[in-house]
């Protein structure tokens, strides 16, 4: 099908004006646009007949975009390399290839992964907690393994184990920029705690960081360590290197993402506006989505996510009268329990595919660029822009496709917790369940209330139960006196909507962002695609960014990783670790986002 595409590629410039606005280069020759001359007349008459021909096809591909009779669907940017500091760049590039630089990246991300952060969800309070202090000898670690970062940038700690680490710029008029990542998520310092019925099931210990010639393997390899040394690393390569920054960076690592991120993220944000003011930074880029490489390798796609699904855990219980078990009532607060869980498991939140929203964009991006994307479904992303039906019809064939989509384009919802009973012949007088949802672009958390309350109350006043939902009292049934209570709660406390979309095209912070990602992947040597496409995407689970919304309006969750080529392994389970020659990889994408965003005057 790529060859197919290739005969049919054609711009949108029309007589050598860019209709959609970007920095595009023209597809009808191999070089850059320098005017139209004059064509014979047989010239021009074939010309404009091949152009119709092409219309009628309505298959017109432009740098792997599609045009629909219109402004191209997925406008790119070129590749961003670094100009005034070309030098510096091209000296790097060949101490990245060096073996005895990677050996060192390698060895302390090895050594960071010895250091068990682990992170629980009943965690106590920073100070309060004993199992917080392992953090403080990864500090001790990262003192000793970066002198360099630690000496010439200003470092704070804030909850005790957050880290900030803030290098000046030497020009204040331009707006600094965050990276962050965990100790933990959003942080490297946090991570997901081994299972022990598991740990005979690894191939090397969980926590040994191991380097064998291909992987690194260990606990917290993959998320989020990885991001954590590897900034770090950037940092102070070019520190080593004489770099200084006109922009001021920094990087900020939290310690409890996997769990509440209260304690790490949530204090840093505090500190974070407090010290730089609201929407104080040009932009924020954390952990996330990766890159792909598509049809063979001929396209790759990378996929920052612009926004992220909201949260609520919906805490379900039921209170009824105790008494004997010889002498039991039709349905025990379990049966009801049960009942109200199959009423949950049976009504599956409905999928949409919304033409404002993030999940059309990428899947018109991927209609448009990517050479294996199914042919029917291409015809239908061209029809979804004025087609209601059409638009039916290409979200029923994405969630087809891929069931990827299906999460992503409903709020989902598993029955995680269930709980009832202390005794065998008591008659259990509470059942309790906890059901975890992420949120949908196009929903809220008071829509997924309101869902609950009216989806649960013909239950209720069956069991003749009276209702509390969300601190809401509802009407009970009319047959009597009560046979109990039902209480729907937010489980936790820690419900979150649904994250503010980050604009993507025509955004400066994204095109910088956009145009990195392309000269980085363009200029490795292990790719060779013909194609590098950048979409926006929506992220189905949460990072620490969650807690930055006032500091910026342009956040990216983006992970310089090749998602396709298993550049890691069981992300949380068994096995984690993480391909060597990526974490080189996100080593160069830091280098030049720091030195392209350096350079930019425009955000």
């Amino acid at each position: 099908m790529h060859g197919d595409l290739e005969k049919l590629r054609i711009s949108t410039v029309d007589v050598g004006r860019n209709l959609t606005g970007h920095n595009f280069k023209p597809a009808l020759s191999g070089q850059p646009e320098k005017g139209i001359r004059p064509l014979k007349p047989i010239l021009l008459l074939l010309s404009v007949l091949a152009l119709t021909l092409w219309h009628i096809s309505g298959t017109q591909v432009f740098h792997n975009n599609i045009d629909y009779d219109g402004p191209a669907v997925c406008p790119q940017v070129d590749p961003i390399y670094p100009s005034k500091h070309a030098n510096l760049s091209a000296k790097l590039e060949t101490l990245f290839d060096w073996a005895g630089y990677k050996q060192g990246v390698y060895n302390r991300l090895g050594a960071a992964i010895q250091i068990p952060t682990e992170s629980y969800d009943d965690l106590k309070p920073v100070g309060e907690d004993p199992r917080w202090e392992t953090f403080g000898r990864l500090h001790q670690y990262l003192e000793s393994a970066f002198p360099l970062v630690y000496q010439l940038l200003h470092v704070t700690k804030v909850n005790t184990y957050g880290l900030v680490f803030h290098w000046q710029g030497s020009n204040e008029t331009l707006s600094p920029i965050l990276l962050t990542a965990h100790q933990g998520k959003a942080t490297a310092i946090y991570v997901v705690p081994v299972e022990p019925s598991t740990v005979h099931q690894w191939k090397y210990p969980p926590y040994s960081g191991l380097y064998d010639g291909k992987w690194i393997w260990g606990r917290g390899s993959v998320d989020d360590k990885a991001d954590l040394i590897t900034q770090l690393t950037t940092v102070d390569t070019l520190l080593k290197h004489g770099f200084e920054p006109r922009r001021t960076f920094v990087l900020a690592y939290g310690i409890d993402e996997e769990a509440s991120g209260e304690q790490g993220a949530g204090k840093l944000a505090i500190y974070l506006e407090e010290t730089y003011g609201k929407d104080g930074f040009a932009m924020v880029v954390d952990e996330g989505g990766g890159f792909e490489d598509l049809a063979g390798g001929e396209v790759i796609i990378a996929a920052p996510a612009v926004s992220e699904k909201g949260y609520l855990d919906v805490g379900i219980e039921i209170n009824t009268a105790g008494g004997h078990s010889s002498i039991p009532p039709t349905h025990t607060s379990i049966g009801m329990l049960a009942s109200i869980i199959v009423a949950i498991e049976s009504q599956a939140h409905e999928a949409k595919l919304l033409r404002s929203g993030t999940p059309f964009a990428q899947a018109q991006c991927l209609a448009a660029c990517d050479p294996s994307f199914p042919p029917d479904l291409r015809k239908l992303a061209q029809k979804a822009f004025e087609d209601d039906e059409a638009l039916d019809k290409f979200k029923d064939g994405l969630i087809s496709s891929d069931p990827m989509w299906d999460a992503t384009l409903k709020t989902t919802q598993a029955v995680d917790l269930v709980s009832g009973g202390v005794k065998v012949n008591a008659l259990p007088e509470r059942a309790k369940a906890v059901v975890n949802h992420r949120i949908a672009e196009h929903s809220s958390v008071r829509e997924l209330q309101d869902y609950f309350t009216d989806l649960l109350s013909p239950l209720a006043e069956k069991y003749n139960l009276t209702v509390n939902s969300f601190g809401r009292n509802i009407t009970g049934s009319e047959t009597g006196a009560s046979a109990g209570e039902l209480i729907l709660s937010d489980a936790f406390g820690n419900q979150l909507e649904v994250s503010p979309v980050s604009p993507f095209f025509e955004s400066a912070p994204a095109e910088i962002l956009s145009g990195t990602i392309k000269a980085t992947i363009e200029s490795s040597k292990g790719y060779n695609a013909s194609s590098v496409v950048v979409t926006p995407s929506f992220a189905i689970g949460n990072t620490d960014t969650k807690s930055y919304w006032n500091l910026t309006r342009h956040i990216f969750r983006y992970t310089h990783r090749n998602e396709r080529k298993t550049a890691y392994n069981g992300a949380h389970t068994v096995n984690e670790a993480v391909l060597a020659e990526s974490v080189i990889e996100q080593v160069r994408f830091f280098t030049y986002f720091i030195l392209n965003a350096d350079e930019s005057n425009s955000i």
